[in-house]
């Protein structure tokens, strides 16, 4: 079994609006509107490819209670701690004509320090049947910054595999509490490691940097696919998995189905490059679609074949 953990849920709304301008009055010509948040988004995906998910985290209020009955009618298992405060609604509003998305995310409820630890209880309960654990997005308010960094001890203690997806302070904390795999985007990246990226060769040593910290494995999303540093053979292994880009339809949530393929190719059992290979195809795909964590497997599997996968030399390896 995989667990994901989303500990800000939300139900996200996402508009399809030509000619988008501020201070107008507009008219959709599409819209979704889906349980949402990374951790959410992921497990979306997860079970669209087939594999055994399910869904925790916080939920109050009557959207929370939209949020679990959204997930129920999508056949996602789901077990959330409810929360006194409402949790928060989401609007994503795309342009078709430009590509261009503008994003406005509300900040979530605040959470008690009793609420949290039910959460603690309830997710050592569903871990006894799990072998993978990912903690993905942003922290409501009322929890301190190292959250992530203590579930991930407590995770690592009970022999599960964890992956964080998220940013920020929370993102700085549990790097150092040594997870399995991080897995941010560039800027997120660039804010971790604390300072820009120029070029390719700054990004492989961004990934570098991002396993010093404390990751075991560090994986940083570009649009055209990610660079790793992996563990092949007992070895850390540096990657550059590459995809000639599709002009998408909608971005959002395309890291959310790049962290879930990598998630089930890796619950398969499949090699570690495969892995990112897979990843890279189903974030590809999710592009194509209004709404986070949307694949199509069939079109995922026709993909793979298209990604391109190096693997780079280490410093030790060079000149």
């Amino acid at each position: 079994m995989i667990i994901t953990v989303t500990l800000n849920a939300a139900m996200d709304k996402s508009l399809s609006v030509p000619n988008f301008r501020l201070g107008r009055r507009h008219r959709t010509v599409d819209q979704t509107t889906l349980a949402g948040g990374k951790g959410v988004n992921v497990a979306r995906t997860l079970k669209t490819l087939g594999q055994p998910v399910i869904a925790t985290g916080f939920a109050g209020g009557a959207t929370g209670t939209r949020i679990v009955e959204a997930l129920t009618g999508e056949a996602i298992l789901n077990d959330f701690v409810r929360i006194g405060e409402e949790s928060r609604t989401n609007t994503a509003v795309l342009d078709p004509t430009n590509g261009q998305q503008t994003e406005i995310n509300e900040r979530g409820p605040a959470v008690t320090p009793g609420e949290l630890e039910l959460f603690h209880d309830k997710l050592s309960y569903l871990a006894r049947g799990a072998a993978i654990v990912v903690l993905a997005g942003s922290l409501p308010r009322g929890l301190e910054m190292d959250v992530y960094a203590d579930l991930i001890k407590e995770l690592r203690k009970l022999g599960l595999i964890v992956l964080v997806d998220t940013d920020g302070d929370p993102l700085r904390h549990a790097v150092r509490a040594e997870p399995h795999v991080v897995s941010p985007n560039v800027l997120e990246a660039e804010e971790l490691v604390g300072h820009e990226f120029n070029d390719d060769e700054d990004r492989v040593i961004a990934v570098r940097e991002m396993v010093n910290l404390g990751a075991v494995e560090a994986i940083m999303t570009v649009p055209d696919g990610c660079f790793a540093s992996i563990i092949v053979d007992g070895e850390a292994v540096l990657h550059r998995v590459r995809i000639e880009p599709r002009e998408a339809v909608a971005p959002v949530g395309a890291g959310d189905a790049f962290l879930a393929g990598y998630v089930a190719a890796r619950y398969a059992g499949k090699p570690p490059p495969e892995c990112l290979r897979y990843g890279v195809a189903c974030g590809t795909d999710s592009v194509q679609r209004l709404g986070a964590g949307l694949v199509d497997p069939q079109k995922v599997e026709r993909l793979v074949p298209e990604v391109a996968i190096e693997r780079l030399p280490t410093p030790a390896e060079v000149g």
